[in-house]
């Protein structure tokens, strides 16, 4: 059962790697809002390298935003917990297929891989958690300058690649939940089987000498052979 719960796991995890490398430079993950009193034609869309309008005949015009010092801070903190979550994503990827227990590398030994297993599933979850912090810092200053009345920019909502991040984050951390969860079920299954062994014990078998033979070797050399 344990080793169907870490295949789940790794693969639920890799999909959320997947799903957050999508994510990372996907172009919507705020899109400019048509609530208020002024009638737009363009319709604008961010994301944390550059910003898009688009015009009434569909054409888009992108720019990468000039600086990253100019950027707001928690544009830059948002980029800096995305890479990193797909950097531990992908450590977690590596000790994940090697410490798999239905796969065979270098013939290491199953404590070993448990070990892995435990790191693999620390690591997705850590990449989960900073997918999950980057996508809802970022959430929470859309909607702060949207119920904002006296911000006077453009206001925008939240984008699709958002709600993507979300789930890719979600399923990072279950996955990584599921690989850590293996190292325990191991450690209770290891006595278990060792309790299932029988016990055979050695036995010795030592030669017994009877006194008819004792007495048949005596009398064949005489007493002088003893002298």
């Amino acid at each position: 059962m344990s080793i169907a719960v870490e295949t789940f796991g790794f693969f639920m995890a890799a999909l959320g790697l997947l799903m957050l490398g999508v994510t990372l430079p996907n172009s919507y993950w705020r899109v400019s809002t048509v609530n208020g009193n002024v009638i737009t034609t363009n319709t604008i869309f961010e994301n944390l390298w550059y910003s898009c309008a688009t015009d009434s005949m569909g054409v888009s015009n992108c720019w990468e935003f000039p600086s990253m010092l100019a950027l707001s801070g928690y544009v830059q903190g948002c980029r800096a917990l995305m890479i990193t979550a797909i950097l531990l994503g992908f450590l977690g990827l590596f000790l994940g297929m090697v410490g798999l227990r239905c796969t065979n590398v270098g013939n290491i030994d199953l404590s070993v891989k448990v070990k892995m297993l435990a790191i693999a599933g620390t690591f997705h979850i850590l990449a989960g958690t900073c997918g999950m912090v980057a996508i809802s810092w970022y959430a929470v200053n859309i909607t702060t300058d949207f119920f904002n009345p006296l911000y006077v920019g453009t206001k925008y909502e939240l984008g699709p690649a958002l709600y993507l991040g979300w789930s890719a984050s979600l399923l990072s951390i279950l996955g990584g939940i599921c690989l850590f969860s293996t190292c325990c079920c191991a450690s209770k299954e290891e006595p278990a089987t060792r309790a299932r062994l029988p016990y055979k014990a050695s036995t010795v078998v030592i030669p017994k000498t009877t006194s008819n033979e004792s007495n048949v070797s005596f009398g064949k050399y005489g007493k002088n052979a003893y002298v």
